[in-house]
């Protein structure tokens, strides 16, 4: 069998392999302890944009009850070949954000939609403070 070696990634190098959009895990403290959750998501001007449902217990969670304030999180995406053990997964953190106004104009137009069946009307952002990812890959 080949060997195989962990790679650590650049920003730019993480932010161009989710570009795509896709599926990602929004990780957090809930109310009930560490949740994480898949959304589907795109990639706009380096953040991650996300749908889900007004007074959800996600939205509920990630309320601070501060006026202004976010919530951090972190948000992993990742590709695996599990035949061939390779892949990549990148992680993003940073505060996540209702978007409202004119920044909820250009969220409709992102085009992310939801899997989940139901109205999922609220927009979330994630602008990441930190992007750090590793790949896989054959030596």
């Amino acid at each position: 069998m080949s060997e195989r070696v962990i790679d650590q990634l650049e920003k730019d190098e993480c932010l161009r392999l989710i570009a795509p959009g896709g599926v990602g895990r929004i990780a957090y403290a809930s109310r009930f302890g560490p949740a994480v959750l898949p959304v589907n998501y795109v990639l706009h001007d380096g953040s991650v944009v996300f749908r889900t449902t007004e007074d959800s217990p996600l939205d509920e969670d990630l309320r601070t009850g501060i006026t202004g304030a976010d919530y951090a999180v972190a948000f992993e995406i990742d590709a695996m070949d599990t035949v061939g053990r390779l892949g990549w997964s990148v992680l993003l953190q940073g505060p996540a954000h209702r978007l409202t106004g004119g920044d909820r104009v250009w969220a409709e137009r992102s085009g992310v939609e939801s899997w989940a069946p139901g109205d999922r009307d609220l927009f979330i952002q994630v602008i990441p403070t930190r992007v750090t990812g590793r790949r896989i890959d054959l030596a």
